[in-house]
């Protein structure tokens, strides 16, 4: 009777230390969860390579780490969305630098007219940039990388063929690119890509600087009729995947290696989605009958020479201010030649 009770007082205890051992508690299996929050639709193909992001990063963890998604704005609207990371709403969060005015003096260097060719390009022009410059204005949070679009072209709703047809127009903009609206001879009015296809049908804007994506990607090739291939001005747009610092330290060494690993591959992977997504967005508004104007050689020329003094502007603003803003500037054209080969 003494060994059958010594027996089950010895099964309990081993029970018990099994159950309070590393995986033995349920509590303790459940996986690391992680909000990540951005404005695209949910059917954009950036929503879909974000979420391949998170697939990856949950596969490689062995389930440790599970993200869930909030797309088209449903936690945090796109000028919200670094604040968001910064209070810990959001654990991730995907926007545009420029919608937050004046956090990040030196990468607004990228969004200068300096004739990016691509999204590829840019993508890794910026992520060479930010690996290269430790840059104050990132100390916030943990950056997991960068993107940024193909070359911003002029949509408009009449046609436009020199910079004089420009005159007047209200155009959508935001950040740098106001100023270069302004230079083109129209009329900047900021508003985030969210508000831009019923600003354009409402007629609150004549045009748009955007790339071709958006004319699939948010299906603005409906209410334009014209698009202008200034390639000469070609700027692009820096976009962030920035995580909540607080949140990141949290993480354990091996999942944070996992997450570093994984963002590496996927500046490759975002930037060829921004030029598979120009590239249906031509065709899907050359299918509507949409005008696409290429620029003579010498009128894109002029175009890009109307609009260089933004850069000169940028580079005596930021000069202004302590930081090495010409060297920003000779950086970001140097890593353009060297992506561009």
């Amino acid at each position: 009777m003494k060994v059958k009770n010594w027996f089950l007082v010895f099964f309990l205890v081993f029970a018990l230390g099994v159950f309070f051992l590393p995986g033995g508690n349920s509590a303790q299996a459940a996986p690391i969860q992680l909000s990540y929050a951005n404005f695209f639709p949910p059917t954009h193909m950036h929503s879909q390579v974000f979420e391949a992001w998170g697939k990856e990063i949950e596969k490689r963890t062995g389930g440790k780490v599970k993200i869930n998604y909030y797309h088209g704005g449903a936690l945090l609207k796109p000028a919200k969305m670094y604040d968001g990371v910064l209070k810990g709403i959001t654990d991730i969060g995907m926007s545009v630098l420029g919608y937050s005015r004046g956090v990040f003096p030196a990468l607004e260097a990228i969004d200068l007219p300096m004739g990016y060719p691509s999204g590829i390009v840019a993508t890794q022009v910026i992520n060479d940039f930010v690996k290269s410059h430790k840059l104050d204005e990132l100390r916030n949070v943990k950056v997991l990388y960068m993107h940024a679009h193909g070359p911003g072209l002029l949509h408009s709703k009449k046609p436009v063929e020199k910079m004089e047809d420009l005159k007047g127009l209200k155009i959508r903009s935001y950040g740098f690119n106001a100023r270069v609206a302004e230079m083109l001879g129209g009329v900047p009015v900021a508003m985030p890509q969210s508000g831009v296809y019923e600003a354009l049908q409402k007629g609150v804007v004549d045009a748009s600087l955007s790339p071709y994506e958006v004319l699939k990607g948010w299906k603005q090739a409906e209410v334009i009729k014209c698009t202008v291939e200034c390639y000469g001005v070609g700027y692009t747009a820096g976009f962030f995947v920035f995580m909540n610092l607080n949140k990141w330290r949290s993480l354990p060494y091996d999942v944070q290696a996992v997450i570093d690993q994984v963002s590496e591959e996927w500046i490759s992977k975002q930037g060829e989605a921004w030029d598979k997504l120009d590239k249906m967005g031509k065709a899907f508004t050359l299918e509507r009958g949409n005008q696409v104007v290429t620029l003579s050689k010498a009128e894109n020329e002029r175009w890009a020479q109307t609009v260089e003094p933004v850069i000169g502007m940028y580079i005596n603003d930021k000069k202004a201010k302590g930081l090495p803003a010409e060297d920003y500037v000779n950086t970001i054209k140097e890593l353009i030649k060297k992506h561009s080969k």
